[in-house]
């Protein structure tokens, strides 16, 4: 991979989207480098935050390319955006960290990855649940057998989102802007499900929307019932309908040799935990989630993201999801999608 960036040298870092996900990212490049510009369709979003961190601000992606070089280009747009912003900068030469969802289309997945094999730049998608203590540990049970044959799972997204999150908003609820709520609100329960319990060989899935009429195009809740390849069944309920605030994010792996349960509200609590030959775990310690005013989101591990970009961008062995894995995140959410049937 290009572009190695010996470690006393600062690494440059570009944020495009200057909203509330942006200004996390923001933080994150400080402390890791030093963020040299900031652009946003708003101008006065970008240079307020430009303004925080002594930076340069631009009215779009576009006119910052022309006059910055960096090393890392942070996608913190819409959704709808991500593809072909992540191109333009790995276009530029520039290493890309996107936000969640990679993409809305496999298509768009395949041209992000042809572009950032061409140039040599690494291409990451934030995945920041995947460390969380609790996924870790259950992962880690996963690699090395400890469960034994895998014979069912539960996936269950519980959360809120009000009225206000979308009336707000110029893309939220939009179908061909943010793709609906799997790809918004759930697409780290998709990796997580697809990084553990591996493909998906048949769904079935039911929809409905029941109290987002007129705001959220698609459905504000679904379940599906799922086979793995590996012979695994399994069902997933998501929704954004749960009165007033976020209640669960959970997994549940019924095994030949254990149960286990990761819940909470943000998969950052094991529930409960009885595997052969081991003893409970001591309890971990809880993260913050995201907060974002009146509603909050996935727990905050972004400063664990970027410890690890950096040791990618220096060569240092390194934990991110791949591109390839983002990838087949999206082909997931599209197999459950294009099962679903409406009520």
């Amino acid at each position: 991979m290009a572009g190695m960036i010996k470690k006393d040298t600062p690494i440059h870092f570009a944020l495009v989207g200057a909203g509330h996900i942006g200004g996390r990212h923001a933080q994150q490049m400080a402390r890791c480098g030093i963020l040299a510009a900031v652009a946003d369709k708003v101008p006065e979003k970008a240079m307020v935050l430009a303004k925080t961190y002594s930076a340069r601000a631009y009215h779009s992606l576009e006119s910052l390319l022309a006059s910055e070089k960096v090393e890392v280009v942070a996608i913190c747009t819409p959704n709808h955006l991500h593809a072909e912003q992540s191109i333009q900068a790995l276009d530029h030469n520039s290493h890309v960290l996107c936000e969640k969802p990679m993409c809305l289309e496999s298509r768009e997945a395949a041209r992000m990855i042809s572009a950032a094999r061409k140039t040599g730049r690494h291409l990451f998608v934030v995945k920041q649940n995947r460390f969380n203590p609790p996924v870790q540990f259950l992962n880690q049970l996963l690699r090395d057998g400890r469960l034994g044959q895998i014979f069912s799972f539960q996936v269950n997204a519980i959360w809120n989102r009000p009225e206000k999150y979308y009336r707000d908003s110029d893309w939220h609820g939009k179908k061909e802007l943010d793709g609906g709520i799997l790809f918004t609100q759930f697409s780290h329960f998709m990796d997580l499900l697809r990084w553990m319990l591996g493909e998906v060989e048949a769904v079935t899935a039911f929809c409905g929307n029941f109290r987002l009429q007129g705001l959220v195009d698609g459905e504000d809740t679904g379940v599906a019932l799922l086979r793995m390849k590996s012979g695994a069944i399994g069902t997933l309920y998501y929704t954004v309908n749960a009165y007033a605030k976020n209640m669960e994010g959970s997994l549940t792996i019924v095994a030949e040799k254990g149960t286990v349960k990761i819940g909470g509200q943000y998969l950052n609590e094991l529930e409960y935990f009885s595997v052969e030959g081991m003893d409970s775990p001591p309890r971990y310690a809880l993260r913050p989630a995201n907060d974002y005013g009146y509603y909050t989101g996935s727990m905050s591990n972004h400063d664990q993201v970027y410890d690890e970009l950096v040791k990618a961008l220096r060569c240092e062995d390194f934990n991110l999801a791949s591109a390839e894995e983002a990838a087949e995140t999206v082909r997931l959410i599209e197999q459950i999608k294009s099962s679903l049937r409406g009520r």
